[in-house]
């Protein structure tokens, strides 16, 4: 009786299960978001030639970012709205949190990321751009004091950095500079250390605050603002054609689409299961960008290669946990 009792209750337990919660569905998933978030960075350049802007242009550039970003905002906004069907609206208190968001994570980081893309490839801007998952790790530990170091996540953080300064050039490059400008790899460096800011920030507002209102609101809000700095630089957006058009759509549609679909997989799943599945961020980049860019020779080269080995280990590394019942609950309600 107690044998029939359990049984009926493991099988209630799988029914509640969500769909989003069986492995096949959760890679998939999580493999359509790393392939929006890989397709960023080609898509940023292609949009440089479909909007002619040149690689001095700064100010049509910060444009360009601004107008993707208002469009991701009302995006985000849009599908967490329907999802909870119910308007999502900041209380009073949060528009705080939401202005220092914008700050670190649209104004700051996205400046710097648009930037990086006129001035070095895709693939290095790929593999370049995973820095940002390390420096969380490091910022949340020295700076934030919200964890502590293990043996796992310097390793991991090590690994990592590993193939970031070989797709640089190696160590003599830090010395040298052959490897390394101030606007393409330096900026690339330094959008990375917004994101981690902005990535801490996050996940200590994310306690008391809804992320997807957070997120919603301040990519719309920031979007805005690097609009009307650009504008106000005198910066043009020239929409040649209906390529343009779907170009910006697509581009916004990378950061809501993406963030919506991650969002809903670390509801139904522990942490580590979602999180270590985004090595294929970087790799998806290099490839995409070899594709679409034709940068096949630095994508396929050794270096290339060992780079993005590095660090997608790395990030597998300092997301492995044992602890495969732990969840994250700073996505509500989906």
């Amino acid at each position: 009786m107690k044998d029939m009792e359990e049984s009926k209750r493991a099988g209630q337990t799988e029914q509640s299960r969500s769909i989003w919660s069986f492995f096949p569905v959760t890679f998939a998933a999580a493999l359509f978001c790393c392939l929006l978030w890989g397709s960023a960075t080609p898509a940023i350049k292609i949009a440089y030639e479909l909007f002619g802007i040149d690689p001095e242009e700064t100010a049509s550039r910060i444009m360009l970012a601004g107008a993707r970003f208002v469009i991701a905002g009302i995006m985000v906004i849009l599908f967490g709205s329907l999802l909870r069907r119910q308007l999502l609206v900041p209380a009073r208190t949060s528009w705080k949190r939401i202005a220092l968001l914008c700050l670190f994570q649209t104004v700051g980081q996205y400046y710097f990321f648009f930037m990086a893309l006129a001035h070095t490839t895709g693939v290095r801007g790929s593999i370049i751009n995973a820095a940002g998952n390390f420096l969380t790790i490091v910022f949340a530990v020295y700076l934030f004091r919200m964890e502590k170091m293990t043996f796992r996540k310097l390793a991991g953080c090590l690994v990592g950095f590993a193939g970031i300064i070989l797709i640089l050039g190696g160590g003599a490059a830090f010395l040298t500079g052959p490897g390394i400008t101030p606007a393409g790899e330096g900026a690339m460096l330094t959008a990375d250390i917004f994101y981690a800011l902005s990535g801490c920030c996050i996940k200590i507002f994310s306690k008391e605050e809804d992320p997807v209102v957070l997120s919603g609101y301040q990519f719309f809000i920031g979007g805005i603002i690097l609009f009307a700095i650009g504008l106000a630089m005198g910066g043009a957006l020239h929409f040649a054609g209906a390529d343009c058009v779907w170009n910006l759509l697509y581009m916004g549609f990378i950061s809501a689409g993406a963030y919506t679909v991650w969002g809903i997989l670390l509801k139904h799943n522990p942490v580590s299961r979602v999180s270590i599945l985004g090595f294929m961020n970087p790799v998806l980049g290099v490839l995409l960008s070899a594709v679409f860019l034709g940068e096949n020779r630095e994508a396929f080269s050794l270096t290339g290669i060992l780079a993005l080995l590095l660090v997608s280990a790395g990030i597998v590394i300092v997301n492995l946990n044992g602890n495969a019942v732990k969840r994250q609950t700073s996505v509500k309600e989906y």
